[in-house]
């Protein structure tokens, strides 16, 4: 393989130093290749031209032609990538490539057809009887075991045929041809297996539940949202997405209920069906395919600005192309979404997580039911026209454009992957499953609800606000009321948290409760009342600010949650935000701390089990990592001082909590810093006896020596060798100290 680089746009003019290229590259691959003892004559050239729209960063190869012939290789390998094309768009040749293939003679004479017919497989008739077996065993196959003969494979005769089931044995392989197959051999002493029975009629599986389907469709569903999310990794651009992996991708049914997710970042999946509803409620009537949604208004389905939600609709001829008749649409069939966290959406801030706003427009852009692709187009002037509106603008559009693109790509898969499910196994009984993996869900948290007590908690933050449930337990009914009337009212602050963000709180933990292996999706919140009081924190009214009521009101909710059901002690309780950028660099990652100790029940034996927290870990409602050192130092100005464990941070008990971390960035340009966080005034509590977490901390150490405490929620502009160092809390303890 032999590659150059050439970065032009492609055009006819361009063709002959193309061409040029491709005869410096053939010769150099072609001697290389003359050196390994292949014949001139027997080797041949792949020659490929890596394209790109102008302005981004993906090449596809494509095989080299005419300029007309290459545009529509690339269009189309990009639309089943990424299901859009740009057009007018200017294509962009980033490198040539040739790949020199030596075939010897042997290969030579089976690509072009050239075998006598005494080296084709004899018809059964003709067949040669191999002679008797050098042993007979028996072998279990198609349900049932088999009197099976072992044939020496250097013993078989020149087309001689093995009826299966058989074995045949040779120094360094077994083949086995099991029962309606043949194996013959051919002049060359070349092995042939072919069927000769015709493989019998299968009926449908059906619609109505079987355990096994239910389990094969519970891991094909969440294999499909998996598979989004390694689209989303491997074609995003920035670090937030494609390092941190902060996004999520799911399925979700024609009616927008969460069918099954990837284990990605609890706090999107169970707020993610919001936005589906808010879609299909806006659009009905008018989604063709192609279409793609666009939204991320805390309102409708939201959590915070920087959480961008996409939503394709699965049509039922989505991947043959669908109809161009506005007036008789084909059907929906399902929906298909990814929540990714961009680096930048505008805000008083670099980061768009903003320490202090107060209403949301100080936050970023604010986006509700955009149609982001039409029928196929990116509408990109249209997009770019929308990040770079309202008060504060987003500060990177390219790179929102080009995580946008990555999200595409990612619902792009699982509209087709979908489509193979539906052609494999049909719509009606696909259908049916998404209801079974519901139904399924549902029954067993229902089992849980069984063994649960009524439970109340009420949970203080920093700031004063209160968050108070009460958990009623209905036996007959199998059913639970979470309750949250006491909750404070709406906050001045951002600490707010859209009700999306409230039922992914109860959804999540309602999940862990769970023991089996099951999608987090709908049916989870099915034997579940849900009361969150209007106008209170947990149910704000526009414009109030919400940044922080989705990374940090949700940590709270969660752990105010299991506080009432007296299970496990609280985690660090808080995503510790931090964000710094300038209207170059945009970064945003949240930093481990210590998770709570908890228990497991009593068992049979009448003693009593649990766990110790884990030390430095992402706890509850987010799953994202942290970028790798060396990513983040090529990609900022910035400098990983040390990241380390902090000793006897967590709270002790009988089962001790997680120890929270210290982190020490160093900034190698002035840019502005901010920490959006929790638990620095109030500690992560011990459950059962068990003593609390210690608080967490921020500081920074000015490059002159200086010490500058900051609050939970602060802002500072950052010097050359100043270092921003994090404490972050550790997790309560679980019984008590012995």
């Amino acid at each position: 393989m032999r590659e150059t680089t050439i970065e032009a746009t492609l055009s006819n003019e361009l063709l002959p130093r193309l061409n040029a290229q491709f005869e410096a590259l053939g010769a150099d691959a072609r001697a290389e290749v003359a050196r390994q003892g292949v014949a001139v004559d027997g080797i041949d050239l792949m020659r490929r031209v890596h394209l790109r729209y102008a302005g981004t960063d993906t090449a596809m190869a494509v095989e080299a032609g005419t300029v007309e012939a290459m545009r529509a290789g690339f269009e189309a390998a990009y639309r089943s990538r990424y299901s859009f094309l740009m057009p007018g768009r200017d294509l962009i040749v980033e490198s040539v490539s040739l790949e020199a293939i030596g075939r010897t003679a042997a290969a030579a004479g089976a690509e072009t057809g050239q075998r006598t017919p005494a080296d084709l497989p004899a018809d059964a008739p003709e067949a040669i009887d191999p002679g008797t077996p050098m042993a007979t065993v028996s072998m279990f196959t198609e349900g049932r075991s088999h009197p099976t003969p072992v044939d020496a494979r250097d013993a078989l005769p020149a087309h001689g045929r093995v009826c299966g089931p058989a074995i045949i044995a040779e120094a360094n392989a077994t083949t086995i041809v099991e029962a309606g197959w043949a194996a013959s051999t051919t002049a060359s002493a070349d092995l042939v297996l072919e069927r000769v029975v015709a493989r019998p009629a299968r009926t449908a599986i059906g619609t109505r539940a079987d355990p096994i389907m239910l389990e094969i469709f519970n891991n094909l569903f969440m294999a499909i949202a998996e598979q989004m999310g390694l689209t989303l990794a491997n074609t995003a651009y920035s670090v937030n997405i494609k390092e941190r992996l902060d996004f999520s991708c799911a399925l979700f049914d024609q009616h927008g209920q969460l069918i099954a997710n990837a284990p990605h970042m609890p706090v999107h999946l169970g707020s993610m069906g919001e936005s589906v509803k808010t879609v299909i409620a806006r659009n009905a009537g008018r989604m063709r395919p192609g279409d793609v949604f666009m939204l991320n208004d805390p309102y409708n389905g939201g959590t915070h600005l920087p959480d961008i939600t996409l939503i394709t609709p699965v049509f039922d001829n989505a991947v043959d192309g669908g109809s161009s008749d506005t007036a008789t649409p084909p059907r929906i069939l399902f929906y298909v979404g990814s929540r990714g966290h961009h680096a930048d959406v505008g805000g008083i801030t670099p980061g768009s997580m903003p320490p202090a706003s107060t209403r949301v427009e100080e936050e970023g852009v604010l986006i509700d039911n955009f149609l982001l692709v039409e029928q196929g187009r990116l509408r990109e002037a249209e997009t770019r026209a929308l990040l770079a509106s309202g008060e504060y603008p987003s500060r990177n559009v390219d790179q929102n454009l080009a995580d946008l693109r990555a999200m595409i790509a990612a619902n792009q898969k699982g509209v087709t992957e979908l489509d193979r499910m539906v052609r494999q196994f049909g719509l009606e009984v696909v259908h049916a499953y998404m209801g079974h993996v519901q139904d399924n869900a549902e029954e067993a948290v229902r089992r849980v609800i069984d063994v649960l007590d009524d439970g109340q908690f009420a949970y203080e933050m920093d700031h004063g606000a209160v968050i108070r449930v009460r958990i009623s337990i209905d036996r007959a009914a199998r059913r639970a009321k979470i309750d949250f009337t006491g909750t404070s009212p709406q906050l001045a602050n951002n600490f707010n948290a859209p009700s999306a963000v409230c039922h992914a709180a109860v959804l999540y933990v309602f999940r862990t409760l769970v023991d089996d292996d099951i999608p987090l999706n709908a049916g989870c919140l099915k034997p579940i009342d849900l009361v969150i009081p209007e106008g209170s924190m947990l149910r704000p009214r526009y414009p109030a600010a919400v940044v922080a009521g989705n990374v940090e009101t949700s940590q709270c909710l969660t752990d105010t949650l299991y506080g009432a059901l007296g299970v496990i002690g609280a985690s660090q309780g808080t995503m510790n935000n931090f964000t710094f950028g300038n209207d170059t660099y945009q970064y945003y990652e949240t930093v481990s701390g210590g998770s709570g100790a908890g228990t497991l029940g009593t068992g049979c034996d009448g003693v009593e089990r649990g766990f110790d927290g884990t030390d430095v870990v992402q706890t509850h409602m987010t799953n994202s990592r942290l970028t790798d050192p060396e990513v983040l130092e090529w990609r900022f100005p910035e400098r990983l001082d040390s990241f380390e464990i902090r000793a006897g941070s967590g709270g002790r008990g009988r089962w001790h909590g997680g120890n929270g971390s210290t982190r020490r960035m160093r900034f190698l340009t002035p840019m502005t810093a901010a920490v959006l966080s929790g638990h620095r005034r109030v500690p992560p509590y011990g459950m059962a006896g068990g003593e609390p977490g210690q608080v967490g901390r921020n500081y920074v150490i000015r490059a002159d020596g200086r010490m500058d405490a900051l609050g939970g929620c602060d802002a500072t502009p950052m010097q050359t060798d100043d270092v921003f160092v994090i404490e972050t809390p550790g997790g309560g303890g679980f019984g008590p100290v012995s």
